[in-house]
């Protein structure tokens, strides 16, 4: 009875350490930064055109997140990254009215093109 006991309470801690390990890796951003700024590390990676995009990190993500939050208010950002299909920057978003979309920008951090459609994770 007792062993049994040990079982379970030793799969119920791995469980909750397994849980909690996933929940601590679930965004790269600092402790208390809005949802609308998060990037999941875990996404990311696609490749075409013999490119394989990377998730940005610090001055350059914080420019790409501003300009598509810029060409749409309200809008979360999921991830931004390099793009391997002709842009030289892309924002995973979606937009305040729920629709799921990419926004394409230039080396100036120039918004050129938003793709609407499903969110690729």
């Amino acid at each position: 009875m007792n062993a049994a006991r040990n079982v379970a309470a030793g799969a119920a801690l791995i469980a909750v350490l397994a849980g909690g390990g996933a929940i601590a890796v679930a965004s790269s951003a600092p402790p208390g930064t809005p949802a609308r700024y998060a990037q999941d590390p875990a996404k990311g990676g696609h490749q075409a055109n013999g490119i394989t995009e990377q998730l940005l990190t610090g001055d350059t993500a914080d420019r790409v997140r501003d300009a598509a939050l810029a060409a749409h208010p309200g809008a979360d950002v999921h991830r931004v990254e390099n793009d391997a299909e002709g842009a030289v920057y892309e924002a995973h978003i979606t937009k305040a009215d729920g629709t799921p979309a990419t926004v394409k920008l230039d080396a100036t951090f120039t918004v050129t093109q938003t793709e609407d459609g499903r969110l690729r994770k």
